[in-house]
């Protein structure tokens, strides 16, 4: 991974960055996004729950968790694609398509295990 840092007329201005991707894969998420923010970018991430916190949503709370990400979608300049084994699904891919139906950029991190 390079560097995700904008410059606007000689001084540096932060990235915002949203991460998307499946939560089978949120060691990796929030692997990557310690390290695009050490790099200087702003980083929006979905609620990641630690393993022993694991549990099922309402319908309607799936819903707001959904309609906040799409808001950080909105606020990103980019949003960062977390693909590992080549697996994107359903949640992810509406996502990418939301984002790129606003004209942010898509940027994508591919790993294999």
């Amino acid at each position: 991974m390079s560097t995700l840092l904008l410059y606007n007329q000689g001084e540096s201005k932060m990235k915002i960055i949203t991460v998307c991707g499946s939560m089978r894969f949120k060691q990796k998420m929030m692997e990557i996004s310690e390290k695009l923010e050490l790099e200087g970018n702003c980083i929006l991430t979905p609620i990641i729950l630690p393993d022993s916190r694991e549990k099922s949503y309402t319908k309607e709370q799936e819903e707001i968790l959904d309609k906040a990400h799409k808001e950080r979608i909105k606020l990103s300049d980019a949003i960062f694609v977390v693909n590992v084994d080549n697996y994107i699904g359903i949640s992810t891919k509406s996502e990418i398509e939301f984002a790129k139906s606003l004209g942010k950029e898509v940027l994508y991190y591919t790993d294999f295990v």
